[in-house]
């Protein structure tokens, strides 16, 4: 039977995990876990042995995570993690049994994985799927609800736009499940992706008319002269803010993308081509980029640089 797991990683980026193809866990001082054993009293014992200031509620948790990720996953398993960064989601195939690596400086506990959905909007999905996944141990299986995500690997509609107008759950649902899970489990970082999923389920109800007055009030209250530009005709410039009063020094023309769905380059290079010389391009969205946008950001055109939020 094919199991999916869940996995949070902050220690390693994102994007290297999807790049290079792999999982992974610390725990270095444990060394190769195979020595050890699938032995959960074992691997308590090493754990006190190698943690020693470790609490003792603690010791059973790092041991099951140890032991699911070196014993229970199989090649073939569902994987899916959490980018935080981003507020996405990755899925991939495990396709190599346990490695210790020791040619690499952290987290040589690996599996290697085949990515088949990167980059997905946490939005895509209802608030408990979210929830299961949010769950504050390093590695976990999903069951109440991986036949959400089992739907959605299914699918052939990998690219689409998702709106606040089609999320299945309300903010209010979305509010009380937040306080029902922090009562539940409290976790700083789970209750600060809760608090995110809830700003970003918000902004996404806004019409692309406010969401752009919301990002010039940003702008002002960062100190900045800032006007929404026209609906239509505005040539992909969505916001112009500057310092001075009269507009002549340090402009700032933003783009803006009321979408959790990955900008690509093809955007970011609208932008670009409304830049004069002098003046700066900024690109608003609430989702991530694509490879080739973030590649943007380091390339400098002849009349201005253009850059993201």
């Amino acid at each position: 039977m094919v199991n999916m797991w869940g996995i949070h990683n902050d220690t390693i980026p994102a994007e290297e995990l999807v790049d290079r193809g792999f999982i992974s866990i610390g725990y270095e001082a444990m060394g190769d876990l195979r020595i050890v054993g699938d032995d959960q009293q074992a691997m308590k014992d090493e754990i006190e042995a190698k943690y020693p200031s470790i609490k003792a509620g603690a010791i059973p948790v790092w041991a099951g995570t140890l032991r699911r990720f070196a014993f229970a996953l199989e090649i073939g398993d569902l994987v899916i993690a959490p980018n935080r960064a981003s507020s996405t989601l990755n899925f991939g195939r495990i396709t190599s049994d346990y490695i210790w690596d020791s040619s690499v400086p952290e987290h040589k506990n690996r599996r290697l994985v085949t990515w088949l959905k990167t980059d997905v909007p946490r939005t895509d999905f209802p608030k408990k799927a979210l929830f299961e996944i949010g769950s504050a141990v390093t590695l976990f299986a999903v069951k109440n609800h991986r036949h959400v995500f089992e739907a959605f690997l299914e699918s052939d509609d990998a690219s689409r736009q998702v709106s606040g107008t089609t999320m299945t759950d309300t903010l209010d649902d979305i509010a009380e499940s937040m306080t029902q899970a922090a009562e539940d489990e409290p976790s700083a970082a789970k209750a600060e992706q809760h608090t995110r999923d809830f700003i970003l389920a918000t902004l996404l109800e806004l019409e692309p008319s406010e969401f752009e007055e919301f990002t010039a009030d940003l702008l002002r209250s960062a100190g900045y002269i800032a006007r929404a530009t026209q609906v239509s005709g505005d040539r992909g410039v969505d916001v112009i803010a500057h310092r001075d009063p009269l507009g002549f020094e340090g402009v700032i023309k933003v783009q803006c993308k009321r979408s959790s769905s990955a900008q690509g380059s093809p955007v970011v290079n609208q932008l670009k081509g409304t830049l004069s010389s002098g003046e700066v391009g900024l690109f608003v969205g609430l989702g991530s980029y694509t490879t080739d946008a973030r590649a943007l950001e380091h390339f400098e055109p002849v009349a201005a640089p253009a850059r993201r939020s």
